[in-house]
């Protein structure tokens, strides 16, 4: 009985480190995949600044509306 007992202990063993591994890379890919999310976001919400930017430079000159 010990012996059936080892082995299946061995197999439960193998399995949880399939798990553990498996486990590992999930969370690995998810934190790349959350830090290229963060960078995207960044650089979105960089644009409509230096747009904005842009814009304001280009009214200032212009003097195409009356009254201003």
């Amino acid at each position: 009985m010990t012996g059936e007992h080892d082995k299946g202990g061995q197999a439960g063993a193998r399995v949880k480190d399939s798990r553990q591994d498996r486990l590992k890379l999930a969370l690995r890919e998810n934190l790349k995949r959350r830090k290229s999310q963060a960078r995207g976001r960044e650089d979105v919400a960089s644009e409509p600044a230096q747009a904005s930017l842009e814009d304001a430079s280009r009214d200032d000159g212009g003097g195409s509306e009356p009254g201003r």
